[in-house]
């Protein structure tokens, strides 16, 4: 048997942004692994067509409101019979350049990625508590560690996410909770409308690009053979001795020290 298959037989995950993307990957794919899984995302319609292809149930929550988060979580770890592994992967990602960034774009993208970090994480903590311990893994960015010309807000609010993660390792390892976060850099849907919006000058220049600093492959990973395995790997056992990391899944292009 698959060594990650053993690691989440009988996990109990709650996955945000379940509805698109990375996340609606890892609902697909940890189900498969032996987790139960509930999928959270304000996106109803899609979250629910993604979650009942994965046998999954789905709550539709905004996580930038308190209500909702709170509610949903509890209704989440209700239905999973207690809670083992938080992955948080919802986010949004608005750009413009810094100098002309309206103050709605700023507060969308903090309200989201900032303080939805924090609603969601602290909502989950009591059932990880009471669990005996656990497992939280927020998404972060290198955009958070390096910056990223044209979306100053959703760096800013990743930075944000980068520094919290390490705040709450610390404050909440007493009670046996590791909280890590993963900066990917992932093929996803989003990407291909990205691509299919560039002219043919455009996308040889970016692709170019991306060969030389995406040291691995030259181009961006795949959900099930490159995030999947990682978050897998932090979600069961063998990582109870890691936290306050973040893991770049990249392809080599952001290099942590």
């Amino acid at each position: 048997m698959n060594a990650a298959v053993e690691t989440l037989t009988g996990r109990r995950i709650i996955v945000t942004g379940g509805a698109s993307g990375m996340g609606a990957g890892l609902v697909r794919a940890l189900p498969k692994l032996g987790a139960s899984v509930v999928s959270l995302d304000s996106a109803a319609e899609a979250g629910s067509v993604v979650a009942a292809d994965a046998g999954v149930k789905f709550i539709e929550c905004d996580v930038s409101n308190p209500v909702e988060v709170n509610a949903s979580v509890a209704a989440a770890v209700d239905h999973l019979g207690g809670l083992d592994v938080l992955v948080h992967s919802a986010g949004i990602a608005p750009g413009a350049p810094a100098g002309e960034l309206p103050i709605e774009q700023w507060n969308a993208a903090m309200a989201v990625n900032a303080t939805g970090t924090f609603l969601i994480n602290q909502a989950v903590l009591p059932a990880l508590i009471e669990a005996g311990g656990g497992r939280i893994i927020n998404f972060a960015s290198a955009a958070g560690i390096t910056g990223y010309p044209g979306k100053a807000a959703y760096a800013a609010s990743k930075g944000a996410v980068v520094a919290w993660t390490r705040t709450v390792a610390l404050e909440w390892a007493t009670y046996g909770i590791t909280v890590n976060a993963i900066a990917p850099a992932i093929w996803t849907p989003m990407y291909d409308r990205t691509r299919a919006s560039m002219t043919p000058e455009q996308l040889v220049a970016h692709d170019a690009s991306m060969a030389k600093t995406v040291p691995l492959g030259g181009r961006l990973g795949d959900i099930d053979r490159d995030l999947v395995p990682v978050v897998a790997f932090l979600a069961g056992p063998g990582s109870g001795f890691m936290t306050g990391q973040v893991y770049s899944v990249d392809g080599g292009k952001l290099m942590l020290r």
